[in-house]
């Protein structure tokens, strides 16, 4: 249940198209619906804009099933992050249904083609190859929640000309997304060429002393550039959610 399917509900109701009974039964379904290891959220895109997404560790493909289906059933797109290429696997053939990248673990369930909704262009600007999985997260659910999608792939400080030979991107953007390992220098680069919001994403790469991503994360919250702010480690879904928000405002 969306803003716009409710709406149509109502009109429908007003105009006598729909009567009380069918009005409360769909009514009944739209704060929450329990399965066996879930209470779904079926209220959250009214809410929040954005609908319920599956974090896909830790869930057993048959859990994963029946939440897609309790929200394919309120008329929801439905994305699972974090999803391993077996359990895809079994998910889509419980499903009957389902699209799958293997480089951003992103399962999706919903048209092929998603109705942009945002007002202008996310960027997504990554520091090394090694960071593409995070920034292909992000740019992946970028674009199934409804945004124009821009990528920059390998544009570290290490080489910062290949940042500056893509200024056109960055300023053309209107928000971006910059994802880096290591000491997590881009983000504060890239907020100081633009004056748009910048959110950063710290990855976990990098040698010992990047501490899995943590060096990075201290790096990019004491950005001296004051248009950076920061997501968790590895986190380029909310990145993405919190870039779309923006986009929309």
């Amino acid at each position: 249940m969306n803003r716009e399917r409710l709406r149509e509900l109502l009109d429908a109701l007003r105009r006598g198209d729909l009567d009380t009974d069918d009005a409360l039964e769909a009514l009944a379904r739209l704060p929450f619906v329990d399965t066996p290891a879930a209470r779904v959220d079926t209220h959250r895109a009214l809410r929040q804009g954005l609908p319920e997404v599956i974090f896909g560790p830790g869930k057993t493909p048959e859990q994963m099933v029946d939440i897609v289906r309790v929200l394919r059933d309120a008329e929801q797109n439905v994305l699972i992050t974090r999803l391993e290429a077996p359990e895809a696997e079994a998910v889509a053939g419980g499903l009957g249904t389902g699209e799958y990248d293997s480089v951003s673990r992103l399962f999706w369930v919903g048209p092929s083609e998603v109705a942009i909704e945002g007002k202008g262009t996310i960027a997504v600007v990554s520091a090394g190859t090694a960071d593409i999985p995070v920034a292909a997260e992000a740019a992946g659910v970028a674009r199934r929640f409804g945004n124009k999608v821009d990528q920059l792939i390998d544009v570290g400080v290490a080489g910062l000309h290949r940042l500056l030979a893509s200024s056109d991107v960055l300023r053309s953007a209107r928000v971006l997304i910059v994802v880096a390992g290591m000491e997590g220098a881009l983000p504060t680069v890239v907020g100081g060429l633009v004056d748009k919001p910048v959110i950063a994403v710290p990855t976990s790469v990098g040698y010992g002393a990047a501490f899995g991503g943590v060096t990075a994360l201290l790096g990019m919250l004491t950005s001296c550039a004051s248009n950076v702010t920061v997501v968790n480690i590895d986190n380029g879904f909310g990145a993405a959610h919190v870039a779309t928000l923006i986009n929309r405002l």
